[in-house]
This record gives structure tokens, C-alpha cells and sequence, in this order.
């Protein structure tokens, strides 16, 4: 059994946040109490380590986008070219790789 609900939370917002959360709770049928409940368990916190580390990797990934645009713009001038097919095809499995990196590191590495 799972234990009773007996400690509130307080917290200050405006009339207008207030006003917000009820509507998005009558929206989707259920109490502002459980709309707050289901938003927190679904909150992901970050020690200052973790942040640091999660905007670092921000940045490697928004620097190799912008290298693939480059590369991608340079396909697309040469698309007739024999070079621009094995640059295009490289993109792809880069692409690919990417992909299935961004989904390991982004499960839940920090908390």
C-alpha cells in the first residue's frame, strides 16, 4: 500500500500561473495535485557537475551540426560530382551514429 498523502507543499505563484496550472488540470481531467505530482516525476535535476557537463556536450553537438551544414552545403554545390555521393553517404552514417549516441547519453547519465 502505498503511503497516505498527509504533508501539503506550498508554493508561491501569481494569479495567472495559478489560473494556468487549473485549467491544464481540468484539460486532461485531474487534480492540480496530480498534474503537480506527474510534472515532478517527470523533472530531471542536474548537479552543477552534471549541468556543466550536459552544456558542454551542448556545444560539441551544436559545433558538429554546424561542420555538417558545411559539408552538406558543399554536397549539394558539387551533387553532380563522384565526391559530393561519398561525402553524402558519409553524412548519412555520421548522422546515424549521432543518433544512436545522443540516445545513449541522453538516458538518464545525470540526475
Amino acid at each position: 500500500m502505498a503511503d497516505r498523502r498527509t504533508v501539503r507543499v506550498h508554493a508561491r505563484v501569481s494569479p495567472a500561473e495559478l489560473a494556468d496550472w487549473r485549467a491544464k488540470a481540468a484539460a486532461v481531467g485531474v487534480p492540480l495535485s496530480d498534474l503537480l505530482r506527474q510534472a515532478m516525476a517527470r523533472t530531471r535535476t542536474w548537479t552543477a557537475a552534471a549541468a556543466d557537463v550536459e552544456r558542454e556536450r551542448t556545444r560539441q553537438v551544436a559545433r558538429i551540426g554546424s561542420n555538417l551544414n558545411q559539408l552538406a552545403r558543399w554536397a549539394n554545390r558539387h551533387a553532380s560530382a563522384v565526391e559530393a555521393v561519398e561525402v553524402i553517404a558519409n553524412l548519412v552514417a555520421f548522422e546515424r551514429e549521432l543518433r544512436k549516441v545522443a540516445r545513449i547519453g541522453g538516458d538518464g547519465d545525470a540526475h
